[in-house]
């Protein structure tokens, strides 16, 4: 988990490490036992990272199939009813890859799809499971012939992955997932509801085939993406980690830590936030809404680490050069009268670190 903090706070590709986090939180495993604390990072890593400027659909192949998601979903137990496994060991379905895999990581809530889908869906995905060398494909398990989703059918012979990842191609590229995924970027980077025509030309660039580069270039191209107005609130994560990098960290200061300092350092003020690291609620992730963050504990929980920061690391720390550095243009007309005005070098730093400008984006 040191790792997952350090690569954002220390890269010079900021927004690449953003959007490793966008999908971290849109493909959420709650990492709330010792075995997903241990395969989370093993799923970023060669699940996530590797596809992050790529075909989204070579994304979800590999997230559906990690044992980090087939454990959190419970799909590593789901077994199909007249599959052989399923008549000797008299074990049922799980559907909660499945519903999730449409509700979440595709298509999207209120999209056109039934509960006839959904358990369809999930009949086709029996037979992904995990073992203690990862992830294994057991045929015994799967539910014999074919099945229908969405109109589409797939299967009815030997059972075999590659009739899950048809279904996982075609789900990639359907529209509904385009703007799916088109409205959750605009969330997450912009804030706010997202412009429809914004939405349509990222969903457009998408579907042109399924790369992501170029659906973030649609993105980053639009007026819309560059308005003035910070309207979002970092979430404690993004607020620890954005400190850690206007304080010009080193990496010594994140992987050189023990593992009692970093917690007490790092897990345990972001839990005082309301974060739980890298451990949300259930599998829709963390909120997007400013609101979420904004409560009286979790602001008091702010200004304490901006204060225990600052006095720290703040050595001989211009205040004011440290204004500049950290918020540029964002910052306010009083937010540097207050600077100017504090009594000390510790002071300042932690108005700066306190202040709405910085906890916001």
């Amino acid at each position: 988990f040191k790792t997952l903090v350090a690569r954002p706070a220390l890269t010079e590709g900021g927004f690449h490490e953003r959007l490793v986090l966008f999908w971290v939180d849109h493909f959420t495993v709650a990492a709330r036992n010792r075995q997903l604390v241990m395969l989370l990072p093993h799923m970023i890593e060669t699940a996530i990272r590797p596809h992050v400027a790529g075909r989204f659909s070579d994304m979800l192949k590999a997230v559906t199939t990690h044992p980090a998601m087939l454990i959190f979903l419970n799909q590593a137990g789901s077994v199909g009813p007249n599959s052989p496994a399923g008549k000797r060991r008299k074990r049922g379905l799980n559907e909660n890859l499945a519903r999730e895999i449409l509700e979440l990581h595709t298509l999207g809530v209120g999209a056109g799809y039934t509960q006839g889908d959904v358990r369809s869906f999930a009949e086709l995905l029996t037979g992904l499971t995990v073992d203690k060398d990862g992830f294994r494909f057991r045929p015994n398990m799967a539910e014999p012939g074919a099945e229908t989703v969405l109109g589409q059918s797939y299967g009815g012979g030997d059972a075999k992955v590659a009739d899950i990842e048809a279904a996982l191609d075609d789900l990639a590229m359907h529209p509904d997932t385009a703007m799916h995924l088109a409205r959750k970027l605009l969330v997450h980077f912009i804030g706010g509801q997202p412009d429809p025509d914004h939405a349509g030309a990222i969903a457009a660039a998408y579907l042109r085939d399924g790369m992501l580069r170029d659906a973030y270039a649609a993105l980053l191209d639009h007026p819309g993406a560059w308005r003035p107005d910070l309207a979002k609130i970092k979430p404690p994560f993004d607020y620890i980690v954005s400190t850690v990098r206007a304080l010009g960290a080193g990496i010594d200061d994140i992987m050189g830590l023990g593992e009692r300092d970093f917690r007490r350092g790092f897990v345990a003020p972001m839990r005082v936030m309301g974060q739980e690291h890298f451990a949300p609620d259930g599998p829709d992730g963390w909120p997007e809404e400013p609101e979420a963050w904004i409560s009286p504990p979790g602001l008091a929980a702010r200004i304490r680490w901006s204060q225990q920061v600052a006095a720290s690391r703040v050595g001989n720390r211009d205040p004011e050069r440290f204004l500049q550095a950290a918020l540029a243009e964002a910052a306010g007309d009083l937010l540097p009268r207050a600077v100017a005005g504090a009594e000390t070098r510790e002071e300042a730093i932690a108005l700066i670190l306190a202040s709405p400008e910085f906890n916001r984006r």
